[in-house]
């Protein structure tokens, strides 16, 4: 009988139809008797916008409840993997740090945790000025909890930081809960994802894939190059002027570009911004009011069993912790690089973990000091980082993980493919 259970968390606005090529690309491979797979429902469709922490919760019961049943049946589990696609991954690393924090570890072992375009670091575009804050602050108000936690303007109970940061904190049940998997994977859209750009979801301050032109690609043998190598998946090229029409893409089109996602919406599609806006008004007064219930003690399940005294007690203890670290660290390594390789008034930030070869020669990101904390706790743990270039469709966040059955998604289907190939029972 089977002993090892794989869990499938889907992302933001998702449901388990969204994870059905992954979980049959699994059962496909590998046999009822070698591995059980759960994709999980609890948290589906506009279940999402409750957040995280809530979200882990309910995903964690389901898991509990799945486990009591395989084993009421006979199979006794013991070993586990967790993918996640898109914020669902965020939720896996929740779900990570309570099952730690129960005990589930001790007699469970953890095998295979994987990603798929899922924003580690959260979904704020560097930016700086203005436009930082019209889409950064102003866009967290749009997707309640969830809006809040993703663009880290929210406080995790009483840490009085982002929960994103508690997330990644080293001495945190969640980052211990990660480190005891064997494999932890990642794979990150290079282009075209709309939803979760490259920097966020491969872990990283840098994006060296800005101008694809500018670059050579380093594809990893045997994958058409739809997968890139994790050791070295670029290399600048030499630079050349450029023509006529370049300058004026590089130069009108980036400009255009450039104006915040809601001024877009607003002068260019105002009916569809408008209905955007009411439905996510009224979806944020619905999830307030299930979060509410929640911890009311009006869920389905009691969630005083996810709320016990180690994790709070550390919760608790994150915020001084958290500030030191950050403090220590001020100064230059947290400074932008500049669009302009002319303006030298910028030190690059250095970094040694989980970076790739020759990543020092690309400019670093604007993003911000808890971002940059975030990178450091990830890295600690390792990752092996696959970038993905789909090119045959502009919808690569759907096809990385084979959402639909769509035509053109055939290049997410080799991306599965890996994965699978990899995935050890």
């Amino acid at each position: 009988m089977a002993d090892h259970l794989c869990i499938l968390i889907h992302g933001l606005w998702g449901n388990p139809k969204h994870l059905k090529n992954l979980a049959a690309a699994l059962q496909a491979e590998y046999a009822d008797d070698k591995l059980h797979v759960l994709v999980t429902k609890s948290n589906s469709n506009n279940f999402t916008y409750d957040g995280i922490e809530l979200g882990g919760e309910r995903t964690t019961n389901e898991i509990e409840e799945e486990i009591k049943r395989l084993e009421k049946d006979g199979n006794r589990i013991t070993k586990i993997s967790v993918v996640g696609y898109s914020l669902g991954g965020l939720v896996a690393r929740y779900v990570i740090g309570l099952l730690y924090s129960k005990g589930y570890f001790d007699r469970i072992q953890p095998v295979n945790f994987t990603t798929f375009a899922t924003p580690h670091l959260g979904v704020r575009t560097p930016l700086l000025g203005p436009h930082n804050y019209l889409w950064n602050v102003l866009g967290a108000r749009t997707l309640s909890t969830s809006g809040r936690q993703l663009f880290t303007v929210d406080s995790f109970r009483d840490t009085g930081r982002p929960l994103l940061t508690v997330l990644a904190d080293p001495n945190s049940v969640f980052i211990r809960g990660l480190a005891m998997f064997k494999h932890r994977t990642l794979y990150s859209n290079i282009v075209n994802d709309r939803s979760v750009v490259y920097y966020t979801s491969c872990i990283t301050y840098k994006d060296p894939f800005v101008d694809l032109d500018a670059v050579e690609l380093q594809p990893l043998p045997g994958y058409e190059g739809v997968l890139l190598r994790p050791d070295e998946p670029v290399r600048p090229k030499s630079r050349v002027p450029l023509g006529f029409w370049p300058r004026v893409r590089a130069t009108g089109w980036s400009t255009l570009t450039a104006v915040p996602f809601y001024l877009l919406l607003a002068v260019l599609i105002p009916v569809g911004s408008m209905l955007f806006l009411i439905n996510s008004g009224i979806q944020s007064i619905r999830s307030a009011q299930r979060v509410r219930l929640h911890e009311s003690g009006g869920a389905a399940f009691g969630i005083e069993r996810y709320r016990a005294n180690p994790l709070l007690e550390e919760a608790q203890q994150l915020e001084e912790r958290v500030f030191e670290r950050l403090n220590s660290n001020q100064g230059q390594d947290y400074l932008p690089t500049p669009p302009s390789e002319d303006e030298e008034r910028f030190t690059k930030f250095e970094h040694s973990g989980g970076q790739f070869k020759g990543q020092e020669k690309f400019p670093t990101l604007a993003l911000t000091s808890d971002q940059f904390y975030m990178i450091e706790g990830l890295d600690s743990v390792g990752f092996t980082k696959y970038p993905v270039h789909i090119s045959k469709v502009r919808h690569t966040h759907a096809a990385i993980v084979v959402r639909t059955n769509r035509w053109g998604f055939g290049e997410g289907k080799i991306v599965v493919g890996h994965w699978v190939k990899h995935f050890e029972v």
